[in-house]
């Protein structure tokens, strides 16, 4: 699938997206959420050829955890594992995100609520491993997305699920960091 038709196809989930380099995880300028978009028509005729895709969390309303596992370091998928079950509950339901060193669960934040910054490393609510890439109260932060190929390893939708909404205990551990 073109990078095109890969952009398209997370708007078509409801989340905006943005022009990354080939082969890059981060933006190459300044003012990337202003370039967020939700319409496939800016997509189909201004994409940059071979470009990977970024996604703003603040402006497709979800908070991406980010679970990473590398082989000499913590790891996120069974922390978070770990998490739920020590708060009783199943693992979300949602679009997940293979990526080179992890996983990205997609949750949607409710409309109207508390703003939910993002974290990483030790500032982490939920410990190493687990980078929370959210909303915000500014730009808000942003992953990677599904179809972009970083390091030569392809990000790929791994669960087809609905983005679920993100669970009131995750949130009430998320702002309680924050405050």
């Amino acid at each position: 699938m073109t990078a095109d038709l890969a952009a398209a196809a997370l708007i078509d989930r409801g989340l905006a997206v943005f022009p990354l380099p080939p082969g890059a995880r981060r933006p190459d300028q300044r003012g990337w959420s202003a370039r967020c978009t939700t319409n496939p028509a800016d997509v189909r005729s201004r994409w940059p050829a071979q470009a990977n895709i970024g996604v703003g969390c603040r402006a497709s309303g979800v908070v991406v955890l980010d679970l990473d596992r590398h082989a000499h370091g913590p790891d996120g998928v069974a922390a978070f594992t770990e998490l739920c079950a020590r708060h009783q509950q199943p693992l979300p339901r949602t679009l997940r995100v293979r990526t080179p060193h992890g996983q990205h669960l997609f949750l949607r934040v409710p409309a109207g609520g508390p703003p939910i910054d993002s974290s990483s490393g030790t500032a982490s609510p939920f410990g190493p491993g687990i980078d929370v890439r959210a909303p915000g109260q500014r730009t808000g932060g942003y992953v990677v997305g599904a179809g972009s190929v970083v390091d030569g390893v392809r990000y790929e939708i791994d669960q087809d699920h609905d983005i679920a909404d993100l669970p009131a205990w995750l949130a009430a551990l998320l702002l309680e960091e924050d405050r």
